[in-house]
Formats: C-alpha cells, sequence, structure tokens
C-alpha cells in the first residue's frame, strides 16, 4: 500500500501536515522521468537560477507515481497545495539556502488535471474542491495590490506602541480588512485584570508600509463559443489570479484553468446566496488551435492519408456549405481564407499579416448568410456576428465598470475572441460608421488598442474576416462601380483581398440546374453528404494551420512577379492609363498561394498554387476592379471608391469653375458648366453625378440655385 493511499484512509482531522510535507517531498525527489532523470529536482534547479517561484508538476507524473495522490489533492486542495509549497520550500533549502530564506513562499502549478468540468456544471459539490475548467477570457481587471497580511500598531494610552501582524499564525486575510478585536501582545503581556480594564484603550492603526501585499488580479473566464448549447446564453465564471501567474493570459486568450473552487457573497451582506468563483492554481494558454482541438495519432494519420488524395482541394471545396448550389469561386476564397497564408515578423518587429479576408456583396437570397454561418461553424476558431447588432467595442474591445466591485475590466469583442481563427460578419453594410472605423486597425495589423479610464493595451486580434452586405439599393447596378454600389468606406473595401459580386441573374440553364439540386436536397430532408465530414475537415484545417508554413518556390515567385509586372506596364504605356494594380494586391497574391499549398498540406508554394492564386484574382480584378466606362482594370474603383476615368473628369469641372471664378464671375452657372462639360465630352448625366459627387465631399458649393463655386 503506498504512502498516499495510506493517507487518504485517514480522517481529514487526524492527518498532519508534516505527513503531507513529506508524501509530497518524497514525489518531488524521487520522482524519474523517461530517460532516468530526476524530473522535478531539475525543475527546481532551473526555478532558482531564474529566480523563480513556482514549479509545474504534470498531472501524468502524478497519476504515474501514485493514482491516490490525486484524490487527496482533489478533496484537501488548501492542505495539498501549502505543503507542496513546503516540500519544494524544503528541497531549494537543500540546493540554496540563501535563496529559500529570500523567498518567503513557493508554490506547485499543476499542469492538467483528472478531467474537464463545463463551466455551466459547477455546483455546490465543487466547493473547496480543486477542479479544471476550459474557456475564453472575455475580461480582465489590472493586476492590483492585495493586503494579505496587516502590520498594525496599538498606540496605548501611555504612548508606548504594540506592532503586531494580522491575522496571527499562518493565517491570511480574505475579502473584507477588519481592524483586529484585540491587540495580541497585550494578551501575551498584561494580566486579566489588567487586560479587562485595558482591552478597550488606545488606537489601534494599520500601517500599510509595513504590511504584505502580493499581486491580484480578477479575470472572467466564458464557455467558449462552440461549447454552448442551442438558443442559450454563454456562462462565466471569475477566477482570481495571484502571485507569478498574473498577466499570465490576456482578454481573447483561451485557457484552461485549474483551481479551487471558492463562494463569494452575491450583493447584500444579509443575503444567503453565495457565486462561485474559482482560486486559481495555474492558467494555461492554448496557444495554437490545435492544442483546444486535442488531436489523437489516429486523426492525424487520417488527415496526412486525406492529403494525399490528388482531388483533395476540389473536396475540401465541394465540403464547404454543400447544401448551397454553385458559386464555385466565393467556397474556393472562403476555403483559402480558412487556411489562411503564413504571417511573417521582420527582424525591425514589422508583422505581414497572414491573414485572408473576404467580402461577399450580392442581392438578397443568394446565400451569403449561410456561407458565413458555414465558414463560422467549421473554422476551427470561429465566430459569427451580425453587423446590425454589433457595435465597435463588441467587435474589438471595451473597458468596462464592474457594478459591485466598481472595478474597471478590459473585455474582448468578436475580433480578439476570434484571434487565430475566422470572424464571420454578417451584413456589414448595416453597421455605423463609427462602429465600421474600428475594425481598421484589426484586420491590417492583427491588434486592437484600446485607452480607456487608465487602461492602456494592445490585444491580438489575428482573424481572417468573412463580410456580407447588400448593394445600397436592394439589388446590384452593373453600370455602377462597387464603391457606388457598396454602402462602404474605401478605406474598408480597400483591405479586403478577395471580394466577390453574387447576382441573381435570370438564366435558363443555371435556373434548371439550381431547381433541381434545390429540390433533390428538400427530398433528402436537407441533408447533403459533404466529401469531408465538417468535424474532419476542421481537424484538417487546424492541422494545416499549425503544421504547414509553406515557402514560394523560384516558379511560384516567378509566375505572381510577371502577372504584377504585366499589370503595372499596362498603367506606365500611357499617362493617363488608370493604375490595375498596387502592392497590396501583390501580398494578397502571395497569401493566397500560401493558402492553396496549405490545402494540400504542402512544404512549398508552387507553380500551381501561384497559377490558382493569379486567376481568382484576376477574375476578382476583371468583376469589381473594371472602369465601367473605359472597361479597363482599375484598381481605384476599389482603392479610391473612383475610377482614373471619372477622376479626370471631376478634375476638368474643377478646373473649369476655377477658371470662371478667377475671371471674376462668383460662379459659373449650370447652363455654362454644361456647355463647356460637352466640348470636353462629359455629358449630363455624368455632370450631374459628378457635381454631386463634389459637393457630397465639400470640393464645391452652390451659390445660389444652379450656380456652382469651389469651396
Amino acid at each position: 500500500m503506498s504512502e498516499f493511499s495510506n493517507l487518504t484512509q485517514k480522517p481529514p482531522e487526524e492527518r498532519e501536515a508534516e505527513d503531507y510535507v513529506g508524501l509530497f517531498t518524497s514525489f518531488l525527489k524521487n520522482f524519474k522521468d523517461r530517460n532516468g532523470d530526476f524530473k522535478y529536482k531539475e525543475r527546481i534547479k532551473e526555478m532558482i537560477s531564474r529566480e523563480g517561484k513556482s514549479v509545474i508538476v504534470d498531472y501524468e507524473d502524478l497519476i504515474s507515481y501514485d493514482a491516490h495522490s490525486i484524490e487527496l489533492i482533489e478533496n484537501n486542495p488548501v492542505e495539498s497545495l501549502e505543503a507542496f509549497g513546503n516540500a519544494v520550500k524544503e528541497i531549494v533549502s537543500e540546493i540554496d539556502l540563501e535563496y529559500a530564506r529570500k523567498v518567503p513562499k513557493f508554490f506547485v502549478r499543476f499542469n492538467g488535471w483528472s478531467k474537464t468540468l463545463s463551466i455551466r456544471k459547477i455546483s455546490s459539490e465543487h466547493i473547496n474542491k480543486l477542479v479544471m475548467v476550459e474557456g475564453i477570457i472575455v475580461k480582465a481587471t489590472p493586476v492590483r495590490n492585495k493586503l494579505y497580511k496587516a502590520k498594525y500598531v496599538h498606540v496605548l494610552p501611555t504612548g508606548e506602541e504594540h506592532e503586531f501582524e494580522w491575522p496571527p499564525f499562518e493565517e491570511e486575510l480574505r475579502e473584507e480588512l477588519e481592524k483586529p478585536p484585540y491587540c495580541p501582545i497585550c494578551i501575551n503581556t498584561l494580566t486579566e485584570d489588567e487586560l479587562i480594564r485595558r482591552r478597550f484603550r488606545g488606537v489601534i492603526k494599520l500601517k500599510p508600509d509595513k504590511s504584505k501585499f502580493r499581486d491580484w488580479q480578477l479575470v472572467v473566464v466564458q464557455e467558449r463559443p462552440e461549447e454552448i448549447p442551442a438558443g442559450q446564453i454563454p456562462r462565466s465564471v471569475e477566477v482570481v489570479l495571484t502571485e507569478d501567474i498574473v498577466d499570465i493570459a490576456r482578454p481573447g486568450d483561451r485557457v484552461a484553468v485549474i483551481g479551487i473552487v471558492r463562494l463569494q457573497k452575491s450583493g447584500r451582506e444579509d443575503k444567503t446566496v453565495f457565486t462561485p468563483y474559482i482560486e486559481a492554481n495555474n492558467v494555461i494558454v492554448a496557444q495554437r488551435v490545435l492544442e483546444e482541438l486535442k488531436l489523437s495519432p489516429e486523426d492525424e494519420e487520417l488527415i496526412l492519408e486525406l492529403s494525399k488524395d490528388p482531388l483533395i482541394r476540389r473536396k475540401i471545396i465541394a465540403s464547404i456549405a454543400p447544401t448551397i448550389y454553385g458559386l464555385w469561386d466565393v467556397k474556393e476564397a472562403i476555403a483559402l481564407a480558412l487556411f489562411g497564408g503564413v504571417t511573417k515578423t521582420s527582424p525591425d518587429g514589422t508583422r505581414m499579416r497572414g491573414d485572408i479576408h473576404i467580402l461577399l456583396v450580392g442581392d438578397p437570397g443568394t446565400a451569403k448568410s449561410q456561407l458565413l454561418q458555414y465558414a463560422a461553424r467549421i473554422a476551427p476558431r470561429g465566430i459569427y456576428t451580425s453587423g446590425k447588432g454589433s457595435s465597435a467595442a463588441g467587435l474589438t474591445a471595451t473597458v468596462v465598470k464592474d457594478k459591485q466591485t466598481g472595478e474597471y475590466f478590459l473585455e474582448a469583442g468578436a475580433m480578439v475572441l476570434a484571434d487565430g481563427g475566422v470572424v464571420a460578419i454578417d451584413e456589414i453594410d448595416k453597421m455605423r460608421e463609427e462602429d465600421r472605423v474600428a475594425i481598421h486597425e484589426a484586420m491590417e495589423q492583427g491588434t486592437v488598442s484600446i485607452a480607456k479610464a487608465g487602461i492602456v493595451a494592445r490585444l491580438n486580434a489575428r482573424a481572417s474576416v468573412i463580410a456580407a452586405g447588400n448593394p445600397k439599393r436592394g439589388r446590384y447596378i452593373a453600370t455602377e462601380s462597387p464603391a457606388e454600389n457598396i454602402n462602404l468606406p474605401v478605406t474598408i473595401l480597400s483591405r479586403f483581398d478577395l471580394l466577390y459580386i453574387v447576382r441573381d441573374v435570370p438564366e435558363l440553364g443555371k435556373d434548371t440546374s439550381l431547381t433541381s439540386f434545390v429540390l433533390k436536397t428538400h427530398e433528402k430532408a436537407g441533408y447533403v453528404e459533404p466529401d469531408i465530414k465538417p468535424d474532419l475537415l476542421r481537424k484538417y484545417i487546424a492541422y494545416a494551420r499549425k503544421h504547414v508554413k509553406p515557402v514560394l518556390t523560384e516558379e511560384a515567385e516567378r509566375i505572381i512577379k510577371e502577372y504584377y509586372i504585366e499589370l503595372r506596364k499596362r498603367s506606365s504605356e500611357r499617362e493617363d492609363a488608370p493604375l490595375a494594380i498596387t502592392a497590396r494586391q501583390l501580398e494578397a497574391l502571395v497569401r493566397l498561394a500560401e493558402a492553396h499549398a496549405r490545402m494540400k498540406l504542402k512544404p512549398k508554394v508552387e507553380a500551381e498554387d501561384a497559377v490558382e492564386a493569379v486567376r481568382l484574382m484576376n477574375a476578382v480584378l476583371e468583376q469589381v476592379g473594371l472602369d465601367v466606362e473605359t472597361g479597363n482594370i482599375d484598381i481605384d474603383t476599389l482603392m479610391a471608391g473612383k475610377p482614373k476615368s471619372i477622376r479626370d473628369k471631376e478634375v476638368a469641372i474643377i478646373k473649369t469653375i476655377k477658371e470662371v471664378t478667377q475671371a471674376g464671375e462668383e460662379c459659373i452657372k449650370f447652363k455654362e458648366l454644361k456647355k463647356r462639360a460637352e466640348e470636353i465630352g462629359i455629358d449630363e448625366e455624368t455632370l450631374d453625378k459628378i457635381l454631386r459627387n463634389l459637393r457630397r465631399s465639400g470640393e464645391i458649393y452652390e451659390r445660389r440655385t444652379g450656380c456652382y463655386a469651389l469651396s
């Protein structure tokens, strides 16, 4: 029978502190890893060398050393953790006595635990038990200094002073700071009669400068989106971090928290209802999505086997929203966004994003919302939100004040919570202008900066944005530019790598095929068997994002370079030629090619990947980057909101107004302006449009009805 099992059989009241310390000291000293090394002796030495005070103990090691230890620690966490810390101190004393004296307290932090408890299942049976919960940090206070051992001075009427610590012995202050009811020194030195006479005499004062404080932080951990039952709101639990685990994670991080379930009063003091919170022993940050999915060796074998299929690309694309007919290029773009390019950081710290952003704009009933919902569902880390119901704070981050405690929390929004994954924003055109501005930084830099209520922070928001919106007038008007059709500023439009116009145009052949597909889907109760099941596809994507970092080959570089140079060359052939492509699209081509290589788990970006990236980009430029007047590709249609042909005409009209007003006229009448415009090839309809745009931008104004002047 083991030492641990002997101890677990004793009633708690018969267990001595020395029993615990001896057992845990034995484990730390004697445990050997597979190589025969004394694992925890080495970890303690490493802790001393970095001047730390915590040792990480792996759950698997504890259970392999003695399974009874888990039950002991789980049911008596306070005594066990205290004893584990004392055991560490004993071993440190043997190695470096001076360091052991310097550090008042050592800690053992557990890495993993027996089983994960759902946040919504925390109940009264878990009070004062050690548990592990998983979730997302949605709020965090700044780090505070918490008083745990107060130094008081008792000033007697005679002027004599007694200094003492409170609480006495090994106890620590809990939540409330209460003045000591007596002076321990007086009790020890006075007779009973003197104590009764002088009990309430003198003044007891707190001395903060001589009291003991520790770092303290409160965070709120919420259930992960994929774990929330349908139709229910997410549950959360407050977690208290102390000592060297404060600031270990930020809002938006996915974490596993190991700690003791405690109780705190809910609201008024006289209420009998208490709220559970967790006193953290350790916080493990899930750095990678793969860690959250917990891929088994069998999963990895299946993924690698799947990647060898010559039709893997087609199967992945066909598995994106299989109940939606057609839209092959759109589905491929969404697949590429799910896999993503490779994020790079230059030596000077500049980040080159690997996240691919996609925008779908189209007529009602073209399945845009369904595509977004499916993308968020299939992503290893995905969040779906509607632009109409999203504020700037809800998308990025904000600072909120807790009504009960008065504490300020940093609260993460959708883009921060989707860090490392995908955020799907439906009806992005319905968002308020001030809310849309908030996602600029997140889309390009992959961060969210905030400075409010004394909290200055920068949170990671490295998420691909897949957004959808409707045209301004209900349906897309082919004779107008995308910027004129879409109620989005060009600063947002230009940040999307690919923009697709999804139109509902009557076409007999297409409509016949669509009808057959929809009716067959209804015959099968709405279910279409995908080539790759959603759960496996999610794991495949997660594996690719972690393990595959494809590098451009010379052949792929040549194809991308030739395409880019060719389009730029067209722009330089004539002085008045529009700009066909910019460096922003060049970077997008690289990301698309990398994502295409990732789909096949390839270590290199080959020619076929570059060719497909060029095909997708060219198709988008010919659809949305086309100047409807000249028929030429003009990237300013997207980047600046208007093609060069329109800008040139605006400049000509401004020049005409300027010439007339400089000649002494107050303004130029519309009739005269129309005559001069026709001389340079601008018809009346185009002139009306230009005047509206110039008035809207504040460059001209109507001095009186039908008479225009420069602002």
